[in-house]
């Protein structure tokens, strides 16, 4: 081939070569433009998408709007709660808020919220427990109390009869399901045969408030029994090292908050059953033989002391089969922390005090100067 031919031929290659980086060049310019219309526009969409579902769903709603929010709720199951309920417009929004602001710590309870408020308004309520609405019912359960009395102070102040709410905590079905959802809290020992009242003692003492006009019964004790795992939870360390189970644990405590009317008496009338309990002698506490007779009376008589029942402290070993009523802290802290004596024996006087014996004959004493 001459030199003017290769020349030529070259010259036809460079010139196809150089048209073709041409195209590619203008397709891959082509190509970055539209990624980067893409990425800009979706970037906007995204934006202007966050910030609507941050806004309020309704900024004019007045609508109050009552959620649970269960005890160990992970922001997930929070953000989920809030937008079945039509409070927020996107769970999924609200969680990258929550991680952006790092925002922790939230409080379990119920609180009543409207579609108008701002996300910022329910996260600052949920981690300071602030409802944003008075309660439609304030009910105050004591301490000391049977489920028989539980029942009836509810009975007096909301739609439902005493009757329904005893047959509610004693239905088989229903404990089984409370205990799948309290697994830490209640176990086979409530459902014993010879227990009288399965949930006796479980429910806590305490000042409950309701934000519908009908609260359902599960709802009530669903409260209630969270309260008890709480404070049972704070001092399960303490129980273990004792060697209680929680049902022997809230067992003890019903018996301590029974026998002492003053808190200040608690720990060292703890003190006077542990160390009956390591003589092996029986509790003998007169508050299990009432329970076991299932009335109230004023004294307790000698001829009531032999009621053949597993409740009666006279006739068993140790604990009774379960607990007699529910129980402030003190009681409960007092099981776990009970005050070292060599006492073995108490008696009250007429006046409210309590006098302890090392020895039956020093009770016996005691007995003569105190009693009528």
């Amino acid at each position: 081939m001459s030199r003017d031919k290769r020349k030529k031929k070259y010259m036809v290659n460079f010139k196809e070569r150089t048209e073709e980086a041409k195209k590619v060049r203008k397709i891959v310019s082509i190509i970055v433009i539209t990624i980067a219309v893409l990425l800009i526009v979706g970037a906007a969409s995204l934006f202007f998408y966050v910030n609507s579902a941050m806004k309020p769903v309704d900024p004019d709603s007045e609508e109050e709007v009552t959620i649970e929010v269960p005890i160990g709720s992970s922001t997930s199951t929070i953000a989920s709660i809030l937008e079945e309920n039509g409070l927020i417009r996107n769970a999924l929004v609200f969680r990258m808020y929550v991680k952006f602001h790092n925002e922790t710590d939230f409080q379990a309870g119920e609180y009543t919220f409207t579609p108008s408020m701002e996300m910022k308004e329910m996260v600052d309520s949920l981690k300071n427990g602030i409802v944003m609405a008075e309660p439609v019912h304030r009910i105050t359960i004591p301490e000391g109390l049977s489920m028989d009395q539980i029942a009836e102070i509810y009975a007096d102040s909301l739609h439902f009869t005493k009757e329904d709410f005893l047959e509610k905590v004693n239905d088989r079905a229903y404990l089984e399901e409370l205990m799948e959802q309290y697994p830490n809290l209640l176990t086979e020992d409530i459902l014993d045969e010879e227990i009288r009242t399965p949930l006796e003692g479980y429910l806590f003492a305490s000042t409950y408030d309701f934000y519908k006009e009908e609260p359902e019964i599960e709802t009530i004790v669903q409260k209630m029994l969270t309260e008890t795992e709480k404070l049972i939870t704070e001092y399960r360390a303490e129980l273990d090292e004792q060697g209680w189970t929680v049902h022997e644990s809230i067992t003890f405590a019903s018996l301590v908050e029974k026998e002492a009317g003053e808190v200040e008496q608690r720990n060292e009338i703890a003190g006077v059953f542990y160390n009956r309990m390591e003589e092996g002698m029986p509790l003998q506490t007169d508050p299990t033989v009432l329970y076991a007779l299932g009335e109230h009376k004023e004294r307790v008589l000698y001829e009531d002391l032999d009621i053949e029942s597993p409740y009666n402290t006279y006739v068993v070993e140790a604990l009774p089969i379960g607990p007699i009523s529910n129980f402030a802290e003190s009681s409960l802290e007092a099981v776990a922390n009970p005050k070292q004596s060599d006492y073995l024996y108490f008696l009250h006087d007429a006046d409210g005090n309590i006098h302890y014996a090392e020895t039956y004959e020093e009770h016996l004493k005691n007995r003569n100067e105190h009693m009528d």
